[in-house]
């Protein structure tokens, strides 16, 4: 069986941010490091992929600094270990499913394939995701400058400049074969957090003069809290996270200028409690 991704799998991500119907926003809240990981490398992702396509040499900046990024968080840990362990634990606990009643059985099954395949993919992998950029002369001389403010001009290093004054095509083509050396790792990244997003327990709560507090269920392995307010409104949520208890607080900020305050309202906002 081929477990390359296919054409549809490596396409641009979608963002999970994006307003739902009836234009309401969505805030998140990791609960754990693995889950902070799993959403900064999405940020990432979609940040390169958002100025892939564009022909000016700054877009082309901007992607490989998008990448420079992404081999930084990934040389943190073992992350294809850590996936890989992850899709097997979502694994299991579907299965465990399969016999009750309630379960829609074709859709279980079509979303244990989609695991396994995804599993598979990053499985068979010949090398560790983006290794295959570390041993880039050109992409190491850029991470050698990456920490230094405007490290990475003209004069510091030319053999950049004269690779970005090549036509758009050549640059593309060469953007497109280094963001494929994370397509493994990306389809599993957005394969666990849409299991994470998709167990949500969702509630209509109300924030009493902005403010919400609640106890997690120590029996259920919470990772994600999503909270969901109107784009319509004057605050946005400050969520505050520990390993048992969490709080929001919704902000006002008339002006960037000015420090954000407690709205004294009573807010209506969804809550999505996630774990899987």
């Amino acid at each position: 069986m081929d477990n390359r991704p296919t054409a549809a799998q490596t396409g641009p991500p979608k963002s999970p941010m994006a307003a739902p119907p009836g234009d309401i926003n969505l805030y998140e809240q990791p609960l754990n490091e693995r889950m902070r990981t799993l959403l900064r490398l999405e940020h990432l992702f979609h940040r390169a992929w958002h100025h892939l396509p564009n022909p000016d040499t700054w877009s082309s900046r901007a992607t490989v600094d998008a990448l420079m990024d992404i081999m930084a968080l990934m040389g943190r840990s073992d992350l294809k270990t850590e996936l890989i362990k992850e899709l097997e634990r979502h694994s299991a606990t579907l299965e465990g499913l399969e016999r009750n009643p309630r379960v829609d059985a074709e859709r279980l099954h079509h979303t244990l394939d989609e695991i396994h395949q995804t599993r598979e993919v990053l499985y068979s992998a010949a090398t560790a995701p983006g290794q295959p950029l570390r041993e880039n002369e050109l992409l190491a001389a850029v991470r050698q400058r990456d920490s230094i403010p405007a490290g990475s001009c003209a004069f510091d290093l030319p053999g950049y400049n004269f690779w970005l004054r090549h036509p758009p095509e050549r640059r593309l083509h060469d953007l497109k074969a280094w963001l494929s050396c994370f397509d493994a790792l990306r389809l599993a990244v957005s394969m666990c957090l849409k299991l994470v997003r998709e167990s949500a327990i969702s509630t209509d709560e109300m924030a009493i003069s902005g403010f919400f507090q609640r106890t997690l269920d120590r029996g259920t392995p919470f990772q994600l809290l999503r909270v969901g307010v109107s784009a319509n409104t004057a605050w946005y949520p400050e969520i505050s996270a520990g390993k048992h208890r969490f709080s929001v607080r919704f902000l006002e900020q008339n002006s960037p200028a000015k420090r954000p305050i407690q709205t004294e309202e009573d807010v209506d906002f969804q809550l999505h409690c996630c774990g899987l």
